[in-house]
């Protein structure tokens, strides 16, 4: 089953980081990202801007509504994921506690809906 691993950061811990040792971190993550990816484990990984960069995009009664950044005032943002393959919700739990970036963030794992079954469910046909 693949799960979703989103990163989650926060800025004043990122700074509080004694010099080089994010770029020591961000080398490491890329080390067990190409390990992982090797072994089938890793399907995917991104970093995503800043979200001060975003924009929060809402759609009521015909009217359509843009924001700049995230909708929720929060410490922690969304910062990155990892879609990984795993058996169990466990063994995500134990993928994902080996992130550097629970130490200085915090990690959601989520099951990835299986789309083609909902597809099914719904009578929707497949995409050509």
């Amino acid at each position: 089953m693949k799960y979703l691993v989103m990163i989650y950061c926060d800025d004043a811990l990122l700074s509080a980081l004694p010099e080089g040792e994010f770029d020591t971190m961000m080398r490491g993550c890329f080390a067990k990202a190409d390990a992982m990816k090797a072994e089938g484990t890793l399907k995917d990984s991104q970093q995503l801007e800043h979200p001060e960069q975003s924009r929060t995009i809402r759609v009521r009664q015909g009217r359509t509504s843009i924001v700049d950044g995230p909708f929720a005032e929060t410490k922690e943002y969304l910062g990155g994921f990892n879609l990984i393959e795993a058996d169990s919700m466990d063994e995500a739990i134990q993928i994902a506690s080996a992130f550097p970036w629970a130490s200085i963030g915090s990690i959601e794992i989520r099951p990835v809906r299986e789309m083609a079954k909902v597809r099914e469910r719904v009578g929707a046909a497949e995409a050509a």
